[in-house]
């Protein structure tokens, strides 16, 4: 998830560039979007897209039906932004640490990214942050959110994913309208991949074909080695940045347990008869802010997963639930988190 950047920049007044062009680019997306009826009866729209519009409907209304998610007009619109993102996301870390930078803003609070729909403004700052000594990773964002603020679009950016791929994209930001609770990214992007990876498992058993769910279910053990692998060379980069090493020590070990990540990403390829699918994530920008933007959004996973399963798989009652963890103090909200998956086990 990515909050749009004019929600960022309403706190950010005094930096007028980034601004402007939050400003001209949420706009540009106004303009740009239609009614889905309107799409649909556009005589210009190929047979596919129509599909596709026709399936995101059906998952926008399932949301709400079944998965007790705003019923607002968030995805009733479509915008075809001629472009394959919506946003750069601009992430940095320092060299020998997996702790991102941060940037914090009035109405989401603390988060460790900055969002830019100009993308050579966001190339500026990554290359001040580079120039710097920071690690820094450019991502293209294909979805953003505007935590219910406005009504969220349907883009072309996404609009053709597999069907699983696309319900939980929907159902995930959707989520992020639901609960939100600023300054804490961990517990959002967990919720909400929960929220987003059990409602398109629900849609697909009711709804979907024996393809679709098999397909899904061969992308997400795809993602479960993905981030397994991504984790164990993040502890093992955590250890060797506190460790007594010197500077100069560190950074030679960095180098060799990021090479020995992508040696073992390559191992894995082959598992997964050749799947291609994450080889530019391993080719570019390889380094501290991208190991840590990973952990952000799925180191708190299993504890919302015990968390529904101990609310009777209810969605309803599984917000709750995560509502009153997220009314508890910083400290207090991590430490019930991290009881959670082990009082399950000990279940």
């Amino acid at each position: 998830m990515t909050v749009t950047p004019l929600a960022l920049a309403v706190a950010g007044c005094a930096d007028l560039a980034y601004y402007r062009q939050a400003a001209a680019g949420q706009w540009a997306l106004w303009q740009a979007r239609q009614p889905v009826a309107e799409a649909l009866a556009d005589p210009a729209a190929s047979p596919a897209l129509r599909r596709r519009l026709e399936i995101a409907q059906a998952l926008r209304a399932f949301a709400s039906t079944e998965l007790a998610l705003p019923d607002n007009g968030s995805y009733r619109d479509y915008a075809n932004l001629g472009r394959p993102w919506v946003v750069k996301n601009v992430f940095a870390a320092p060299e020998l640490s997996l702790e991102p930078r941060r940037w914090c803003f009035w109405i989401v609070g603390c988060l460790s990214y900055r969002g830019y729909f100009d993308a050579e403004a966001a190339q500026r700052l990554a290359n001040e942050l580079r120039a710097s000594g920071d690690d820094v990773y450019v991502a293209d964002i294909s979805a953003y959110s505007t935590l219910g603020w406005f009504d969220d679009p349907l883009l072309n950016t996404f609009i053709h994913w597999p069907t699983g791929r696309l319900a939980e994209l929907m159902f995930h930001e959707l989520a992020h309208q639901r609960l939100y609770i600023a300054d804490d990214s961990a517990f959002n992007e967990a919720f909400a991949t929960v929220v987003g990876r059990l409602g398109a498992e629900r849609w697909l058993e009711q709804r979907g074909a024996a393809r679709e769910r098999e397909d899904y279910a061969t992308d997400y053990h795809r993602r479960r080695g993905f981030l397994q692998l991504v984790a164990t060379s993040r502890e093992r980069l955590a250890a060797l940045y506190a460790s007594s090493w010197s500077e100069a020590g560190k950074r030679i070990g960095k180098r060799e347990i990021l090479a020995e990540l992508r040696d073992r990403y390559r191992v894995l390829k082959r598992e997964w008869g050749g799947h291609a699918g994450y080889d530019r994530w391993f080719d570019q920008d390889l380094n501290n802010a991208k190991l840590a933007g990973v952990s952000t959004y799925y180191r708190l996973v299993p504890a919302f997963e015990t968390l529904y399963e101990r609310e009777g798989r209810d969605f309803a009652a599984f917000y709750r639930a995560a509502e009153a963890i997220g009314r508890l103090s910083p400290a207090e909200r991590e430490a019930r988190l991290r009881e959670l998956p082990m009082s399950a086990k000990a279940e």
